[in-house]
């Protein structure tokens, strides 16, 4: 286990015995009766949040839980106050936003992912009571992806690359969050460490964090866009036609996905835990790709990609 609280291993494996695997999608009778919580499940404004919050309603649900499904229900800033304030129980995170929550950016900590797991653990844990469960081995850090119609005839492989482009007057505007262009440990870290500016009118910003947004508005050239804010595991960027910038300099912390969940309800339910350790485990790089360009690409609903994913993988049954 890779928690900061050590949970005791006989009682997870009292609890992890013989708890049944029912699929999310099947009739509610066909579920067990809750018999503990309810438990408040949240998830960001975003694909891969919406993927992962309905990974862990449904598994919850499949073991016995009641759960309240609050998923996309915000953005960073909003969740977090959330879960401080006791209004959620458990949500997705990232290890490497604990630079952002811990006023920490320039600790070389973030580079590492074990380094900055453990860090973030323990700073919430002390701070906050909340506990980080086990996190997927998938590095979803903040990127910028080009168009491959600009990239490829101005030889745009790195962010060196396209700072001199933009220094030099290249055309760019780029789709972004308005957390990636005002978080200072985010476009304005790439700014200051590859010494380019991006002027307000090169940008096409939206109020939520959500990369299909803005991929598509790349995509499309909507209002002149030809770059965007993507993440490390979008499956959309490559079959959209975009090129993601490599950040050579290592800029970007590391962000592995991690549950993170109140301290007093992962004390009252420690199972929680087993339930959901298998599979974040199993959670690749690849995989969320993936998944992610399902929901992204092919439209389906974030619910279903991730029910499908869960039972052919033996996680749930039908």
């Amino acid at each position: 286990m890779k928690y900061l609280l050590r949970w005791s291993i006989a009682v997870i494996a009292i609890t992890a015995i013989g708890l049944p695997l029912f699929a999310a999608g099947q009739p509610e009778s066909a579920l067990p009766e809750p018999t503990r919580g309810p438990v408040v499940v949240a998830s960001k404004i975003d694909t891969e949040g919406a993927l992962l919050g309905n990974m862990i309603v449904q598994l919850l649900r499949a073991h016995g839980f009641e759960v309240v499904d609050n998923t996309e229900f915000g953005t960073t800033d909003v969740i977090r106050r959330a879960i401080t304030s006791g209004e959620i129980d458990i949500y997705p995170e990232y290890t490497g936003n604990g630079a952002f929550f811990f006023d920490h950016a320039d600790d070389s900590v973030w580079k590492e992912p074990q380094a900055a797991y453990d860090t973030v653990a323990r700073l919430d844990l002390e701070a906050n009571d909340i506990v980080w469960l086990t996190r997927a081995p998938a590095n979803n850090t903040w990127a910028i992806a080009v168009r491959n119609d600009i990239a490829e005839p101005n030889n745009l492989v790195t962010l060196e690359d396209l700072a001199n482009y933009i220094r030099d007057g290249g055309e760019f505007k780029i789709a972004a969050s308005e957390e990636f262009v005002s978080r200072d440990d985010v476009l304005p870290a790439f700014e200051r460490t590859y010494d380019f500016t991006v002027a307000e009118d090169q940008m096409l910003t939206f109020s939520t964090g959500n990369t299909a947004t803005t991929i598509q508005a790349a995509a499309r050239r909507t209002d002149g866009v030809n770059a965007a804010m993507a993440y490390g595991t979008d499956g959309p960027v490559a079959a959209l036609g975009l090129r993601v910038m490599e950040d050579s300099l290592g800029v970007m912390p590391v962000y592995e996905p991690a549950p993170i969940v109140r301290r007093e309800v992962v004390e009252q339910y420690p199972e929680i835990d087993a339930i959901l350790e298998p599979v974040f485990n199993s959670l690749t790089m690849e995989t969320l790709q993936a998944l992610n360009a399902m929901i992204a690409v092919e439209g389906q609903a974030a619910a279903q990609v991730a029910e499908n994913w869960l039972v052919e993988n033996g996680f749930l049954t039908r």
